[in-house]
């Protein structure tokens, strides 16, 4: 039994080059493999891989060098990607934090487990909102079958270290270490720099920063439990608020040219030092000689927050169901199965983390539960190859106070709810009826609503969704709120942009 402890791609020519070169070196080398795809693409498991996770709060789609940033800099992400499978349609489950978490645990669409929301769903000024909002809960229920429950059936020690968010503990949903973890959406243990208080992790001297320590950690956790299978879901607080940055990094980011784009220094520097965590833990399993049966995913919560950072071309960003919101940057690097420098432009989702890990390990679904998203698997050695699915799909029946809203007032968004189908997105506004459709193959950006100029696929998706609604009891805001006063709205945004129904 293993060890338990306590514990601007800066060019496109440059990402093609390391993966030119990686790839001639994957066909130089022969290596052992945890895994083989049949000719279905179904992974006959010989050996039960490790598993590292990265999961980062709050990094937008394009905070990091492959995916384009124009001054963040993440040689050792891009490194990752070189040698991995990148998903460009990767998104996450919800637009802020604990929904997309409670998706990624449970395998369940938010209104299957009822946490749509970080905290209170009404938030903002109450005489501005038209609808009470659908009740939130805060702590992922126990008859909620975790991944990492799942796992321990087959064996794996699992950590969590960093942000949990679920509740108070998730060694009561099956993790064996907690580091770090609690209720908590921030860093509010004392934030980023020591002194600080975190369950299992203090520091009453100055001096540490918080995601060097978390990583530390993790490379300790690794080594202890190299014989395996171990699952490290590596989860830091960073990039949330509040933005700190190491004060070296932030020296360095304060000295350069201001970018067009990625303009603040701190957050610059607290994505750079996600970086390192990713360069120490890889350089762990290589030094462990580990690498070549472990599966790395990297993965985002949810959206960039854009008072710290920019999504472009993206629109939107953290707490909206604009791509901006929802989109992430994602990799996966599984030697022997994933082909260096690949790409993926199938769309994928949170909930499909869960029968992948499952698959990829051999590990049987748990008995009588629903997984609501598909497995990705047949994707990593087959990536222009499709998961033949319907739709992905959102529903967040709350309000977040900020901007964003296509009506304008004060709030990032109303009560809505999103479908993705084939190249199509619909957004449909709860409060209004309004309803926005695009193509996102010929307009990423979301600035064209064709819902007038094509009603029928409109209607497609709309009722696609109204469906799929009924089947997860989806529930949808409809009660008017006693306390909204009309004159109390501030702006009232352009009425004329979209379709109401």
């Amino acid at each position: 039994m293993p060890t338990i402890t306590s514990q601007s791609l800066r060019s496109i020519l440059t990402f093609q080059a390391i993966a030119v070169l990686l790839t001639i070196s994957t066909l130089a080398t022969s290596t052992s493999t945890a895994s083989a795809a049949d000719s279905n693409g179904k992974h006959n498991v010989t050996k039960k891989p490790n598993i590292v996770f990265f999961f980062i709060d709050d990094l937008g789609w394009t905070d990091v060098g492959f995916m384009g940033s124009d001054n963040h800099e993440t040689p050792n992400i891009d490194r990752l990607a070189a040698e991995g499978l990148v998903f460009t349609d990767a998104y996450a489950c919800a637009p802020n934090c604990a929904p997309s978490r409670a998706c990624l645990m449970s395998g369940q669409y938010t209104p299957r487990h009822g946490i749509f929301t970080v905290g209170d769903p009404k938030r903002g000024n109450h005489a501005q909102r038209k609808l009470e909002p659908a009740p939130n809960k805060t702590v992922l229920d126990d008859e909620f079958v975790t991944i990492a429950e799942s796992l321990h059936t087959n064996g794996y020690v699992s950590a969590s270290m960093g942000k949990w968010h679920l509740g108070a503990d998730p060694t009561t949903q099956g993790f064996d270490i907690n580091i770090a973890g609690k209720e908590w959406g921030s860093p509010s243990g004392g934030g980023y720099h020591s002194p600080y208080n975190y369950p299992n992790l203090v520091n009453k001297e100055p001096g540490e920063y918080l995601t060097d320590r978390l990583t530390a950690e993790a490379c300790q956790f690794i080594e202890e439990n190299q014989d395996g299978p171990f699952f490290l879901y590596l989860t830091h607080y960073a990039v949330h608020t509040p933005i700190q940055g190491r004060a070296d990094l932030v020296k360095k980011y304060k000295a350069k040219p201001t970018p067009k784009h990625h303009k603040n220094a701190a957050y610059a520097a607290m994505v750079e030092s996600v970086d390192h965590s990713v360069r120490d833990v890889l350089a762990k399993l290589d030094d462990l000689k580990l690498a070549d049966e472990t599966i790395v995913l990297f993965f985002s919560d949810n959206g960039g927050f854009l008072g710290a950072t920019s999504n472009h071309p993206l629109r939107g960003g953290k707490g909206m169901l604009y791509e901006g919101g929802i989109r992430e940057p994602m990799i996966v690097r599984w030697p022997g199965v994933t082909k260096p420098g690949t790409k993926c432009q199938e769309p994928v989702i949170g909930v499909d983390f869960y029968p992948t890990l499952l698959e990829v390990t051999g590990t049987k679904r748990p008995n009588d539960y629903t997984l609501d998203g598909v497995s990705f698997a047949p994707l990593l050695s087959a990536p222009e190859s499709s998961l033949d699915r319907p739709a992905l799909f959102w529903h967040f029946p709350c309000y977040l106070q900020g901007s964003g809203d296509p009506n304008g007032g004060p709030f990032r968004t109303t009560p809505a709810g999103a479908i993705r189908m084939g190249r199509w997105k619909l957004i449909e506004w709860f409060e209004t009826g309004r309803q926005e459709l695009y193509n996102l193959h010929d307009d990423i950006s979301e600035k064209h609503d064709l819902s007038r100029s094509h009603d029928d696929k409109r209607k497609e998706l709309h009722d696609a969704m109204l469906a799929w609604r009924k089947k997860v009891n989806a529930p949808v805001p409809a009660t008017p709120n006693p306390q909204y006063e009309p004159k109390a709205k501030s702006g009232s945004g352009n009425g004329k942009r979209g379709r109401k129904k």
